[in-house]
């Protein structure tokens, strides 16, 4: 008796993309894969340049976005700092974002999103970690076709300041 599981016959047909939930919808232009390049810096670092892929996903069944999010080092390709979580849009306009960093860091972040101009607006609620990070802002726009995003952070000796931008285009 052989314990290798191999299918019988042609593979079918690709499975249907899944149905959108009504409260995904006005998001769906996010849904897929963007990649493009960013500028960091804060008054305690060294500015930077980063490449950077954003994946964001929906299963079909709940009201949720799938997100993922990797950086890597332009001249090396060697990876940065990678994140990933669950974006929850209600339909009167709010959002819930969860984010866990790969730095330990994790976010809980509440917002508006205005489906009409494409525009998403986070601020944490909550941030857990053991580095001194007190606080994150994130607006994501999109922008003649390009999902446009700015990070401000705060941490327990700077204010809020800017730290991440950049432009990504889907895949």
């Amino acid at each position: 008796m052989s314990t290798e599981c191999r299918p019988e016959g042609s593979p079918g047909p690709p499975p249907e993309p899944p149905v959108l939930h009504p409260a995904v919808e006005p998001l769906s232009y996010l849904l897929g894969s963007w990649r493009g390049q960013g500028e960091g810096g804060f008054p305690t670092i060294n500015s930077f340049s980063y490449g950077e892929e954003l994946q964001f996903s929906h299963s079909g069944n709940k009201p949720v976005i799938g997100y993922t999010q990797k950086t890597w080092k332009l001249n090396s390709g060697e990876p940065m700092h990678a994140e990933s979580g669950y974006w929850r849009p209600k339909p009167d306009g709010a959002i819930e974002v969860v984010i866990a960093q790969s730095t330990g860091l994790v976010e809980v972040q509440k917002g508006t999103y205005n489906a009409k101009d494409k525009v998403i607006e986070l601020q944490s609620e909550t941030v857990g970690n053991a580095s001194e990070v007190m606080e994150i802002r994130r607006l994501f726009q999109l922008v003649d076709g390009n999902l446009c995003y700015e990070v401000q952070m705060a941490t327990n000796t700077v204010g809020l300041q800017p730290h991440l931008k950049a432009a990504l285009k889907k895949l």
